[in-house]
Parts: structure tokens; sequence; C-alpha cells
């Protein structure tokens, strides 16, 4: 085989089925080494059904199709700037092919201006951003909790009621709520209606497991809050993940009017019993690491810090969120 570092980088826009499988082979392969998974849930969605159409793909693959490397870039969002992650085959690196993946990136990125995601604080990931002059700019903690551990009974507010989602009635009143309660989060609070669908098709997706608060009569009804549960590993999210099945705290959201009443304390509790009914032995969420009430909340329920994603953002420069 040639070496690596004259192998080509593709630059595609939607992959085809087969290079969807070539992708999905290379994730598989780092996530048994690394223990973490070097894509979301976001840019894995993507791969699986297709996603926004600005979307790049950049893909090092061998004479047998093999991908040693692959690089997802997003442009879609003009205020943040665009944002990308990348891996490189676990046999394959520090070859060069994170570097040249993540060079290639700023180029293709509108405005110079890139956001790179490192899974799992990789030591590697953080010395390659600073020797290319990329800085530490945000924290996703992920935390866990024992489900065999007590877990104090829900008390909800006065007026407001809990039941589950249902699909074609909730869709667009679940999408106004999520983008007031996360109005200044960076992704989280632009979702659309397609954003829902398109989880809504996983094979993960329980409407079971997806409670909203109510307040008000039954004719004036109006949503106040959610949490939407996941369960995830041992083939009930995708191949990606190789441990047994997992809960999580996927979303919790709630009015702004709402804070302070204790509702996101039920919710989270309400969903967390369910997911301990359903045999689970752990439950995980994800936090933004500066979201210090939310911390505080989670902390008070029994959840510790497990691990972190780290971005690194630059201009001009390049560097790879793993390693190359």
């Amino acid at each position: 085989m040639p070496a690596v570092d004259v192998l080509p980088v593709s630059e595609l826009g939607r992959l085809d089925a087969r290079q969807v499988a070539a992708v999905t082979r290379l994730v598989q392969a780092a996530t048994d080494v690394d223990g973490t998974t070097p894509l979301d849930e976001h840019v894995l969605l993507h791969l699986r059904q297709g996603g926004d159409e600005p979307t790049r793909n950049l893909l090092v693959a061998d004479a047998a199709g093999t991908v040693l490397a692959y690089a997802h870039l997003d442009v879609t969002d003009a205020v943040e700037g665009a944002s990308a992650q990348l891996v490189v085959d676990p046999e394959h690196r520090r070859e060069g092919l994170g570097r040249r993946l993540a060079q290639r990136l700023v180029q293709l990125s509108p405005d110079g201006r890139l956001r790179l995601w490192a899974h799992g604080e990789h030591p590697d990931a953080a010395g390659l951003a600073a020797s290319l002059g990329f800085t530490r700019a945000r924290s996703l903690w992920q935390l866990r909790r024992s489900l065999y551990s007590p877990l104090p009974e829900p008390s909800l507010p006065a007026g407001v009621t809990v039941r589950t989602f249902e699909a074609g009635r909730d869709d667009e009143a679940w999408v106004e709520l999520n983008a007031t309660a996360f109005a200044s989060h960076p992704e989280q609070g632009r979702w659309s209606v397609d954003d829902l669908h398109r989880r809504m098709a996983e094979p993960w997706f329980d409407p079971a497991g997806f409670f909203l608060a109510e307040r008000g009569g039954r004719d004036s009804a109006y949503l106040v809050g959610f949490h939407w549960t996941k369960i995830h590993g041992g083939g009930l999210l995708d191949q990606t993940h190789g441990h047994e099945p997992i809960g999580e705290v996927y979303v919790v959201g709630v009015r702004p009017d709402e804070q302070g009443s204790g509702l996101g304390r039920a919710l989270t509790l309400l969903g967390l019993r369910h997911l301990r009914a359903r045999g689970l032995p752990q439950a995980m969420l994800y936090v933004d690491g500066d979201n210090a009430p939310a911390i505080r909340l989670y902390e008070a329920l029994g959840f510790t810090r497990w691990d972190t994603d780290v971005m690194y953002a630059g201009r001009g420069g390049a560097a790879a969120p793993g390693p190359s």
C-alpha cells in the first residue's frame, strides 16, 4: 500500500451506502481502542440519514476502499463558525493524517474560523491543538450515577401534570418549547422539526421515555417542561457502542418562567425512575462545564463527573480533535 501521506483527501457531500459502511467500521475501530466514540450523535445521524446539504465529508482511503481517516465539517452556523470532528484509524495514527484533514478543514471553513471537538479529552488532541494555535473554548462534561442507589420521590409544582410525548400532536409545540428553554444554547436551541424527526426515526426512540410537563386545564394546557430519556449501548442505539445498555438523561428543558419551581428536578427524577424500571443499572448525561446551576442539580441527585469532551477554537490554524 502507498504511504498514507500520498493518499488523496476526498471531499464529498452526502456519502453513499458503501462509504457510510466504511466510515462506520473506522468509527468502531477507534471506539474499541479509545473507549469513547470519536463522533457525536449529530454527526452519526447525518451519516445515517443524509443531513444538511452544505455538510462536507472528508475521506482518506486506501486502494481497497478502506477508510483510514474521516472528517465531518458543518458550515451551517454563520454566527459561531464552522465546526468539525475527525477520526483516524488507530493503526495509522501519528502518520500525519489528522493534521492533513484538520488543515483542509480550516481551508474549507467559510471565514477561516473553526471549532474542533475532541471526545474523551484525549491528551494527543490537546497537544496538537496547542501546537497549531487552537485554544480550549468549551468543555462538555459527562456525568454518571448508579440507578441502584435511592431516588427521591418527584414533587411537581402545583398545577403541573406530566404525560408522555405523542407523535404528530406534540412535534411543533415541543420544538417551540425546546427553543425557548435553550435560547442561549449554541446547538440545542436551534433544533427544527426535521431535527426532531431524525431522532424519532432512530431505533432508540421511545415515546414512553419522553415526558412532557403541562400547565393549565384540559382545553388550555401548554407545555412548560420536558425530560427526554434515551437508552443506548448494547446494540440499542447503533453499532458504535460495544458496552452494556445505559440510560441517558438526554435532554431536560424548562420554560424560563418555571425555573426555580423545582420542575427540572422533578422531571429529572421521573426520567431516572423510568430508566431504573427498564432494568438499567446506570444513567449518564452531558452538561456544559460552565453551567454551574445544572451541575449543582445533577450532583445533588447523585451524579459525578465521568469524562469530558473539549472544543478547541482557532482562526487560520488547524488542530485535530483526536490522535493524528
